[in-house]
């Protein structure tokens, strides 16, 4: 797609009927289609298969939110996550439809802190900004608000959170015991429970069944795509693998993983012909740490500018999404169910303590990746990332790794001192 025909749509109409501020919003496309022009469509070689990608961001505001409006329409769950641990599984199992409300733009934070204090994470600040101010139609659109307890920010944001919006708290054990994992497997089956009501049915083995191939379907497309963005020279950038993750959280799964799919059989080809979007004398980095929710697009195009490319993501929206399917062997509703949570204790989230086995699934995507260096990207007052990137510079220190470590925000304020880091950092790696 080229730059000039790429366009971001509006469609007041549906905004109105979602009750949103459309005067305060009806900027935003214009926005999004200026900051995407310039970030990924001024790219060179892109594959052509992004074009699908490309057209959901075009649609993100309205093409996606009719879907989402039909889903409601047949009397189907719309529920809103934050977090990487939802059983988006029995949402689909349901019938529904499950949508990511991480915050990732700065224009929503001043809402927020008239009502939340200012230092804290800005994911969260930007996230519940958005419902405050009526300016996401993700927001308006949901049934349901799923959120959990793997921070202090959260889960005191998710009370205030309640006035606004129906709100669903699951409590994630912060270890990982027997007993752990079994007031885990309570929480999962709540959450059935709490679906199910807004669904009107109580879904059984074989919806659940289909919903767990249908996710794990989605999760394996992706392993496939980033299995392959680790040849030399890369296939695709680190910034459209960054959106494709973000779209992942948005798109209806059965069609996502088809795309994501179609993607790859042509970045196979790309492989088997030597094509890469950058030189195989890139430097390779992979970025740890914080999530990175949509539209927060900074550091990649940092790095993507100065000289490197990204060639692995070891984030929430990144390989701690994707990295570990469900078990489809369960013959019962109730083993299906533990089988869910055992995959779903298998993520290693910051919360955690001890959290070793996250340090070491970054040194086994650094090697499996590639990489030449790790840059360790932090949001601001997200202090279990931050804390456990400490252990991590010393893995990384033992194992003769470059590592560098980031904390940043929203604001543009901070990108020429962060690109001043950057390309130093990666002159560092290149000797």
């Amino acid at each position: 797609m080229s730059e000039q025909s790429f366009q971001v749509k509006s469609d007041p109409a549906l905004w109105e009927k979602l009750g949103m501020d459309v005067a305060r919003f009806s900027g935003m496309p214009a926005m999004l289609t200026q900051a995407y022009r310039t970030i990924f469509l001024s790219q060179k070689n892109r594959p052509a298969a992004m074009a699908y990608f490309d057209g959901m961001v075009e649609n993100i505001h309205t093409g996606r939110i009719d879907e989402l409006m039909a889903v409601k329409e047949k009397g189907k769950p719309v529920v809103g996550t934050f977090c990487v641990y939802v059983p988006e599984e029995l949402i689909v199992a349901a019938g529904g439809a499950c949508v990511g409300l991480c915050g990732g733009a700065q224009g929503s934070i001043a809402d927020a802190e008239k009502v939340l204090p200012r230092n804290i994470c800005p994911m969260v600040k930007s996230a519940f900004g958005f419902k405050v101010g009526k300016i996401c139609p993700y927001f308006q659109a949901v049934d349901l608000v799923y959120g959990e307890t793997t921070c202090d920010a959260k889960k005191k944001t998710w009370e205030l959170l309640d006035r606004y919006v129906p709100t669903h708290v699951m409590e994630i054990p912060q270890m990982k015991r027997e007993r752990d994992k079994r007031l885990w497997l309570e929480e999962v089956q709540d959450f059935k429970v709490a679906v199910d009501r807004i669904a009107g049915t109580e879904t059984g083995f074989d919806e659940v069944a289909d919903a767990i191939r249908t996710v794990n379907a989605k999760r394996a497309a992706l392993q496939r795509l980033n299995s392959l963005r680790h040849r030399s020279p890369s296939p695709i950038s680190g910034r459209d693998m960054l959106l494709i993750q973000q779209i992942a959280f948005y798109d209806e799964p059965v069609r996502f993983a088809g795309k994501v799919n179609e993607l790859c059989d042509e970045l196979e080809k790309r492989v088997k012909d030597g094509v890469g979007v950058v030189p195989a004398s890139t430097p390779r980095i992979l970025v740890s740490g914080t999530p990175m929710a949509l539209p927060n697009w900074k550091l990649h195009n940092i790095i993507e500018t100065s000289g490197a490319v990204v060639v692995n993501e070891e984030s929430c929206i990144g390989t701690r999404y994707y990295k570990d399917l469900i078990d489809e062997g369960a013959t019962t509703v109730d083993q299906q169910l533990e089988r869910l949570t055992e995959r779903y204790m298998k993520i290693d989230c910051s919360c955690f303590t001890p959290n070793d086995d996250r340090i070491d699934q970054v040194l086994k995507e650094y090697r499996d990746s590639g990489a030449q260096g790790i840059i360790d990207y932090c949001l601001q007052f997200c202090h279990t990332y931050n804390i456990e990137a400490v252990k991590l510079r010393e893995a990384c220190e033992k194992h003769g790794i470059s590592f560098m470590a980031i904390e940043s925000d929203y604001s543009p304020d901070d990108v020429g001192q962060l690109k001043t880091r950057v390309e130093a950092f990666i002159e560092q790696i290149t000797g």
